[in-house]
């Protein structure tokens, strides 16, 4: 009899937990798809191109849920109150049908879910792909952020300036501006590496907690500030040719590296300067703790 109680007990855990992926499926497909079609194709708002990050982002950590899926049947099955308010939060969210609200209905509901059926336990057990799915969450951050980017700005301008005048080419730089060849080349707000930023900073998460090192502080600090001046500086580098290329009139070389797929092969160049960094960080302290126990003894 307990046998058997145990058996229906667990067929309707198993159904349970099939109803609630079907459900999360039919809700958030199309809103995945949009912004996947958006993302690739770069026919939605200029602020959510920012999270295009995304695509690599929401399959890792759908994978990162599926090797962590022994661990969460083993989870006692224990209610946080806090999982019901986000659940009734990311309802509301959706149901509102405001786009930004919508989509912060999808990590609402995912955080709700896990403490519903598993409490703050499993709430840590998945809390980074938790992460990851919400960073990815096309959100106004960038439109927020980007009246604050003119110093930003000015400071690749002058930068790309002063490059190009040390390769003889008569550049004046006026704020935000680059006056070149009779032409102008305004560093914009959406031209401020921002994207790039993000992006960089994501993937930057993803190697440390893939590597297994997001623990160690010091680590991560210095990995992601070396990562983040990496991307400023490839960034002043990318407006630099850009410049160059708009102020001697090659046209075809400024859209393809603006506009087109050369901004994106750029981009992934950039991104795997990260893996020999971190390994190169990674190796240098672990040489350092292993000197430091040997001194000790």
């Amino acid at each position: 009899m307990a046998l058997q109680i145990q058996v229906k007990n667990r067929n309707t855990s198993q159904l349970l937990n099939v109803a609630i992926i079907g459900i999360l499926l039919l809700l958030y497909v199309p809103i995945l798809l949009h912004w996947l079609d958006g993302w690739l194709h770069k026919n939605i708002s200029i602020e959510h191109e920012y999270f295009s990050h995304g695509m690599i982002g929401l399959p890792f950590a759908a994978y990162l849920v599926w090797l962590k899926r022994k661990q969460w049947q083993r989870l006692p099955d224990t209610t946080h109150p806090l999982g019901a308010v986000l659940l009734l939060v990311g309802g509301v969210f959706y149901l509102s049908g405001v786009p930004e609200w919508v989509n912060l209905s999808l990590p609402a509901i995912l955080a709700g879910l896990c403490l519903w059926f598993k409490g703050s336990s499993g709430f840590r057990l998945q809390g980074f792909p938790l992460l990851l799915v919400f960073l990815a969450t096309p959100t106004a951050l960038p439109y927020l952020i980007v009246p604050y980017t003119l110093p930003l700005q000015s400071f690749i301008a002058g930068t790309a300036g002063f490059i190009l005048n040390q390769f003889g080419m008569e550049v004046t730089v006026d704020q935000t501006n680059l006056y070149v060849g009779g032409r102008i080349v305004e560093v914009a707000p959406y031209c401020a590496g921002l994207k790039m930023l993000f992006t960089t900073i994501y993937v930057s998460l993803m190697l440390l907690y893939w590597t297994d090192v997001l623990s160690s502080r010091r680590i991560t600090i210095w990995f992601l500030s070396i990562a983040v001046i990496i991307s400023i500086s490839a960034n002043i580098v990318r407006n630099t040719i850009l410049t160059f290329f708009h102020g001697t009139g090659q046209e075809a070389g400024f859209h393809w590296l603006h506009d087109s797929w050369g901004g994106d092969l750029y981009s992934t160049c950039m991104l795997m300067l990260l893996v020999p960094l971190l390994n190169r960080i990674n190796s240098y302290f672990s040489t350092n703790v292993e000197t430091t126990k040997l001194e000790e003894t």
